[in-house]
């Protein structure tokens, strides 16, 4: 079964529908037939019943997830409270395991952390609640969150709709899944070194990255890992992130970033053609790790759809010193580490994945000259790509390197690995990605391409700090001259 492919094409003679009040229904393929914006238009016009895409979203996630395990938990018996009239009331969603609602049980993917409680929602949480979500589930993540696949000893490996022995990226593996399958229109996600592009990336969705500030990661971090680390969400078209953007943007209380306010909302960009743009195109990565045929195709022919649309592309790429990137993700790690190493329960480390361990263990024997230094690496990197920026209006990079790797290609539970050598492993597979959880700027993953084999392939393209408008811009434009809603699953 592939829910996608039914949800949009039903087998003859199917039937399956849900009837909440009369004289409307629904069935399960036509559901999924309709993004976020398309489903909410549906309720307005009084067409269906939000309790009625709420039925029907729960029993396609039940299907869904019965081959893809990308659920963390069962479904919530009744969905978290949400505004009733609002941009997105009645649009099922699904949230990260982190800690994010209140009441709601998080682990991190880990068997150290399970019994852990949400006392509070996160400024963003509350944000989606205000929007209208019906947030129906918690979706699977690698332990801690620091892994490209979403394999943990916990839940086992979460399956890619597109090719069940293939992996959907991490850390937010499990919403990646289930949006591409069609279960959900949208879900949340976190990206600290391209936990969002990177499924986006593998599922064939679209993943943006805001820039530094833009979605607020509070009240209990001023900085999530120190700067690196983003949230926002992943969905199947770009108009789904430009309304979902401007329902959650905006620094709250105490913030300590705050980047330049949109002139306007989000999802009217998407309407608005940008002039001649600047545009650098690079295929090559930073640290040198070869990059594969088809994905370095996948870049050449968006770079010539540009230029067709009469932007001026060129060879080009800031002058990343990818040391100085691998050193300042250290910070990134410690800011990981550490709140599990202060915790009232600290994890136990029997309990723990080996690269987990090694992390653990390194921070405690990091000094705080090791961390200024570290930070100091991410300052040159901020200060290099920004230099690049004043010279180009658009960056466009593979989001990653490779098809989507086969389960067990990354292994998280390797005693053999240093915090250094599992980076190393990583970025081998991703290396385009974390140098923007660095340096601040905006980027998004669009599904633009597919594998002679039929697998998504993402491109990157990334655009000034604070000029989230001309990504979408851009988007819309290369959503319409390089569609991709016609391609789903193939089984």
């Amino acid at each position: 079964m592939c829910w996608r492919l039914v949800l949009r094409g039903p087998p003859a003679g199917d039937s399956t529908r849900i009837d909440c009040r009369k004289g409307a229904l629904l069935r399960l393929h036509e559901y999924a037939q309709h993004d976020a914006v398309g489903l909410r238009e549906l309720m307005r016009a009084g067409a269906v019943a939000a309790e009625e895409v709420e039925l029907v979203a729960r029993q396609a996630l039940e299907a869904a997830n019965a081959e893809l395990n990308a659920l963390a938990m069962p479904l919530f018996p009744r969905a978290l409270e949400h505004a009733a009239d609002a941009p997105l009331s009645g649009v099922p969603f699904l949230i990260k395991d982190v800690p994010m609602a209140r009441g709601v049980p998080f682990c991190i993917g880990s068997r150290s952390l399970e019994g852990l409680v949400a006392d509070h929602d996160s400024d963003l949480m509350v944000r989606f609640k205000a929007a209208g979500l019906v947030t129906l589930g918690v979706t699977t993540v690698p332990e801690l969150a620091i892994s490209f696949s979403t394999e943990s000893v916990k839940y086992g490996p979460t399956r890619n709709p597109w090719d069940l022995e293939r992996g959907v990226g991490g850390s937010s593996g499990g919403a990646a899944a289930l949006v591409a399958a069609g279960a959900v229109p949208l879900a949340h996600g976190t990206d600290g070194a391209g936990s969002l592009r990177v499924p986006a990336s593998c599922c064939g969705l679209v993943g943006l990255k805001p820039s530094r500030g833009r979605i607020p990661c509070g009240p209990d971090t001023g900085e999530a890992g120190f700067g690196t680390s983003y949230e926002f969400g992943l969905t199947r078209t770009v108009r789904d992130a430009a309304h979902l953007l401007d329902a959650v943007h905006g620094p709250a209380v105490g913030d300590k970033y705050t980047p330049p306010a949109p002139s306007g909302r989000y999802a009217d960009e998407l309407a608005r053609a940008p002039g001649p743009l600047r545009v650098a195109c690079t295929t090559h990565a930073w640290s040198g790790v070869p990059v594969d045929s088809e994905v370095a195709h996948a870049v050449g022919r968006t770079a010539r759809t540009l230029e067709a649309m009469g932007h001026e592309v060129s060879d080009a790429s800031p002058a990343v010193d990818w040391e100085a990137v691998m050193h300042g993700f250290v910070a990134g790690l410690i800011a990981i580490a550490a709140p599990y190493l202060m915790a009232p329960r600290p994890p136990h480390a029997s309990k723990l994945e080996a690269v987990s361990r090694q992390i653990l263990d390194e921070a405690k024997t990091l000094s705080a000259l090791d961390l200024v230094s570290a930070l100091d690496a991410c300052n040159r990197v901020t200060r290099s790509v920004g230099a690049f920026f004043a010279e180009y209006d658009l960056l466009v990079t593979p989001t990653l390197g490779k098809l989507p790797a086969p389960h067990g290609t990354l292994r998280y539970d390797d005693p053999a690995h240093t915090t250094r050598s599992w980076l190393e492993s990583m970025f081998a597979y991703g290396p385009f990605t974390a140098v923007f959880n660095i340096s601040g700027q905006p980027a998004i993953s669009l599904p633009l391409a597919q594998s002679r084999s039929g697998l998504p392939i993402g491109v990157q393209i990334i655009a000034p700090y604070g000029r989230e408008d001309l990504l979408f811009q851009i988007a819309a434009q290369l959503e319409e001259a390089m569609p991709w809603n016609h391609r789903t699953p193939a089984r």
